[in-house]
């Protein structure tokens, strides 16, 4: 069963940068896909950026292209989102998700969930 728990979330100023985790393990991850979403109070869930565990291609969304980036550490099992110069519309409870193979943009096609980490930017 895959697990996945994420960390790193908290209070931020506008401009300033955090970095995410996501610790997963159940699972050898070599034919996944690691996402991460998020969700703010009263929208829907959705894509930031997403890597294949192997080869580790991505993709993001356009509005955080050159201001996150997603990675991974193989032998810690961990993924990661670097992001920089936050903006309060950013806002949001983060997730992390797992599916097997290809990238896609949409919630409900990943199968595995973290539990979120709350990232709220101040103005």
């Amino acid at each position: 069963q895959v697990q996945l728990v994420e960390s790193g979330g908290g209070l931020v100023p506008t401009g300033d940068s955090l970095r995410l985790s996501c610790a997963a393990s159940g699972q050898t991850f070599s034919n996944y896909v690691m996402g991460w979403f998020r969700q703010a109070p009263g929208k829907e869930r959705e894509f930031v950026a997403a890597i294949r565990w192997s080869g580790g291609s991505t993709d993001y969304v356009d509005s955080v292209k050159g201001r996150f980036t997603i990675y991974r550490d193989k032998a810690l099992n961990t993924v990661y989102l670097q992001m920089n110069s936050l903006k309060p519309e950013e806002t949001a409870v983060y997730y992390c998700a797992a599916r097997k193979f290809d990238i896609y943009r949409n919630p409900q096609m990943y199968d595995y969930w973290g539990q979120g980490t709350k990232v709220t930017v101040s103005s």
